[in-house]
């Protein structure tokens, strides 16, 4: 027993020291930058960090540790499997958004976890467990994807007053049009929606102690009434998801993203004139030239769309990938400049204006931002910096 405890111990330590060729750094003060500067547009308005879909791309135990120097209302993710593995890392309570067959209601965490519950069914079954369940009502004020349409939400309210064991914690809803640049009448119509019925829950005697309805773009435009939390999802991690001609642009300008991709270069490959590159032989050598392969490509997050567009940056220059990018590996010129095999290059920068960062590649190359954050495989190493 003694000798299997040590071994594990020192595999785990081993695992630790290997130096890997992929490295994600995610930044701690630029996390809380983010989460201040929300506090800081919104007084009085608490927030609820999304970290669902592995922290879109960012890695979700990392950024639950990481949020425990952030105040919050919650940490909010979408299954419950998310909330198993970060219940014993994180200080926060947990709010699982979405959707638990009711026949799993018998394993779930009812005191670290609240739940967004989208049916009746999925009520009672937590009613059943004759033990306090904190939940959260969906409204659906436009979207029609989740959250209850207006009839039903007095049946909703009578489970909860007649149940002994179920507290109505919170009430929500989801903007579906806040990053509009043009028009607002959506998102204040879905507004306006809300607080009347949260107005009309009030006056039953329920008293739900969260109220939110705004995500990082309806932080800028969704003036509820009632509205006391905010649910901060790409913002947090440093993305404006707002247009450049959105009147709001400027209020999330100041965002930093948090995230770095650094790769190694495992190879230096001289071309002949006329040699081709990767699947397909998209590239052709215009003439001899010098390639550096890294070990990542599209399973890693390096956009297949990139191939012989986009670039990696090394000692401040933009270096062309060239060929097409594969599913582990994407090569690039060096031609002219000191790589070596070991090099260590950016295929992912902070800097929102640099050429390979995630606005820009958004921009130069019509890819959704967050299909770019969450393409990021958790197979890579994360590390904490400051």
């Amino acid at each position: 027993m003694i000798r299997r405890q040590l071994k594990k111990l020192v595999d785990k330590a081993t695992v630790n020291n290997y130096q890997t060729l992929n490295m994600i750094e995610l930044s701690q003060s630029r996390l809380e930058h983010n989460a201040g500067l929300f506090k800081q547009l919104n007084p009085g308005i608490g927030i609820i960090p999304v970290l669902k879909s592995n922290a879109y791309g960012h890695g979700l135990i990392e950024l639950a540790k990481m949020l425990n120097s952030v105040e919050c209302d919650f940490i909010a993710v979408d299954g419950y499997f998310e909330a198993a593995k970060i219940r014993d890392i994180t200080r926060h309570k947990i709010l699982v958004l979405g959707y638990i067959l009711p026949k799993n209601a018998s394993f779930l965490d009812t005191k670290k976890c609240s739940f967004v519950v989208q049916d009746i069914a999925g009520l009672r079954s937590l009613a059943s467990l004759k033990k306090k369940v904190k939940v959260h009502l969906e409204l659906n004020t436009g979207m029609n994807r989740l959250g209850l349409a207006l009839d039903e939400v007095d049946a909703y309210l009578s489970v909860i007053k007649n149940s002994p064991y179920l507290v109505l914690e919170g009430v929500m809803t989801h903007l579906a049009d806040a990053d509009n640049d043009k028009d607002d009448s959506f998102t204040a119509g879905q507004v306006t929606m809300f607080d009347e019925i949260v107005s009309d829950i009030q006056k039953l005697g329920l008293k739900p102690q969260y109220i939110h309805l705004a995500q990082t773009a309806g932080s800028t435009r969704a003036n509820s009434k009632y509205a006391n939390s905010m649910r901060i999802g790409i913002g947090l991690y440093g993305i404006n998801p707002l247009s450049q001609y959105d009147e709001h642009y400027k209020d999330l300008e100041n965002l930093q993203p948090i995230l770095t991709m650094n790769s190694t270069v495992i190879k230096i490959t001289q071309l002949a004139k006329g040699d081709r590159v990767s699947y397909n032989g998209i590239f052709t050598a215009p003439k001899n030239m010098k390639i550096a392969v890294l070990p990542l490509g599209y399973y890693e997050g390096v956009p297949r769309e990139l191939s012989n567009v986009g670039t990696i940056a090394y000692q401040g220059n933009d270096l062309n990938i060239i060929g097409r990018v594969c599913m582990n590996h994407t090569m690039f010129d060096v031609s002219g400049h000191d790589i070596t095999v070991g090099s260590v290059v950016t295929v992912i920068s902070n800097d929102p204006k640099k050429n390979n960062s995630i606005d820009q590649i958004a921009k130069k190359y019509g890819i959704f931002k967050y299909t770019l954050m969450t393409n990021i495989s958790d197979s890579t190493r994360r590390l904490i910096v400051k």
